[in-house]
């Protein structure tokens, strides 16, 4: 009974606390822009345009850790890592759709995915975040490296004026959310370990 209640009160914590972030970080959006502005120089221009191209996410938290998974014999978690970032762009895609909240200034970065641009939740902070809960629970040690390469990702949304404060903190926290969810049912479940023995390429 003890352990129920604690479970529940664990479980509410851990859903109105990312809620509050959110609702506060709204308030901060313009100065956190300012902010930008402030620290903003040609090298930091380069630094960050290479860390918040989409494909370098992909490339560096989805690919190579796949590869990585592959070759340690743990490829139940390569469908589990996939299904993270795919449910993460799929709802990220519906909440753009839905919200419609205009980029900074009302800016246009996709001239033929208009979807795209619209502003609030950030897919690549969101996609960043997704990855983390597979890669901690297999690469503990790397697990500094994973939290900095996804802050960092973020930060660039804000950086180069693509998104507000509000757009990559909702992201963050829908991705490791959405990656959460993965981990934690492959873990009860074994879904995607017994998948993977079905397809012939399961320990």
């Amino acid at each position: 009974m003890k352990n129920t209640k604690a479970n529940w009160k664990k479980a509410v914590f851990l859903t109105v606390l990312p809620i509050a972030i959110i609702v506060a970080s709204f308030r901060f959006d313009n100065l956190a822009q300012d902010l930008a502005g402030m620290i903003r120089a040609d090298v930091f221009d380069i630094i960050m345009h290479g860390i918040t191209n989409f494909g370098s996410t992909f490339i560096v938290l989805i690919v190579i850790t796949s590869l990585f998974l592959w070759g340690k014999k743990k490829r139940e978690w390569i469908p589990a890592l996939w299904s993270s970032y795919i449910t993460t762009i799929i709802i990220v895609f519906a909440l753009k759709l839905v919200i419609a909240r205009e980029r900074i200034l009302g800016t246009e970065f996709y001239p033929f995915i208009h979807i795209l641009n619209y502003s609030f939740p950030s897919m690549h902070a969101a996609a960043a975040f997704a990855a983390i809960p597979v890669l901690d629970r297999e690469y503990p040690r790397l697990k500094k490296f994973w939290i900095a390469f996804a802050v960092l990702v973020a930060f660039s949304r804000v950086y180069l004026d693509m998104h507000y404060l509000s757009d990559v903190i909702t992201g963050a926290f829908i991705g490791f959310g959405i990656g959460t969810f993965f981990v934690y049912l492959e873990e009860k479940k074994n879904i995607f370990k017994r998948l993977m023995r079905l397809t012939g390429y399961g320990q």
